[in-house]
């Protein structure tokens, strides 16, 4: 998946983000149906999503869309009006452009994958969020073009909170994976559940139904308030 998930990343960043970004000011990106979109932006509003291995571009009552089959990433971007020349970063993690004049490489089934666990994630967050008595207040979930990963940040109340999301995968683990990333250092309960450097994750491959990846979630947040 690492090709194909690293330009799904840059276009993600660099076109999508990018573009928004020098319209409104913001970055963050949402899942869609089969792809990845940035809200609606800008006074017109515009608004740019992938559906498949197409690039689509709304604005006001307009809409085309261009084929990402053979397309670079500085074809994507003149479409989507996004400046590759100017400075733009997402955070220290932000993908670097690459070559902006090679085909990018974008296999249809592990872009369907990729979606498919971004909606998987997002449909997951709304709920584990929306029915957490524990909960303060959390972020708008956003997919970050700088990770690659969609998430939120749970405030638990005196200081303490937590991270919750859906990653496309990265350094730490090429398989996508959910994850639960308090934000101090104490992991209480079993320490079997918390499996990672940054606090637990969970495996796609592992990861099992909307469910099952909830239960997940909310054992981190029920552990870390103490219920």
């Amino acid at each position: 998946m690492g090709v194909t998930r690293d330009d799904l990343h840059r276009i993600a960043a660099h076109v999508l983000g990018r573009r928004r970004f020098a319209v409104s000011g913001h970055f963050g990106l949402r899942a869609s149906p089969g792809g990845l979109a940035t809200p609606a932006f800008g006074p017109e509003p515009e608004a740019l999503r992938l559906a498949g291995r197409s690039l689509v571009r709304e604005v006001g009552t307009q809409c085309r869309s261009m084929s990402l089959d053979g397309a670079t990433l500085a074809d994507a971007a003149r479409f989507a009006g996004a400046d590759l020349g100017t400075d733009f970063s997402a955070g220290p993690a932000t993908p670097p452009l690459g070559s902006v004049d090679t085909p990018l490489q974008l296999d249809a089934e592990e872009m369907d994958g990729l979606f498919r666990w971004f909606d998987l994630g997002w449909r997951v967050l709304d709920a584990v969020t929306s029915d957490a008595p524990v909960a303060r207040g959390w972020t708008t979930v956003q997919l970050w073009p700088e990770h690659f990963d969609a998430g939120t940040a749970v405030d638990l109340g005196a200081g303490g909170g937590i991270n919750l999301g859906f990653s496309g995968g990265d350094a730490f683990s090429e398989e996508p994976y959910a994850y639960v990333g308090p934000w101090d250092p104490g992991r209480p309960g079993d320490p079997g559940y918390w499996n990672a450097p940054f606090g637990a994750f969970l495996p796609r491959s592992q990861a099992g139904d909307e469910d099952a990846c909830a239960a997940f979630l909310r054992t981190g947040l029920a552990r870390l308030a103490g219920n």
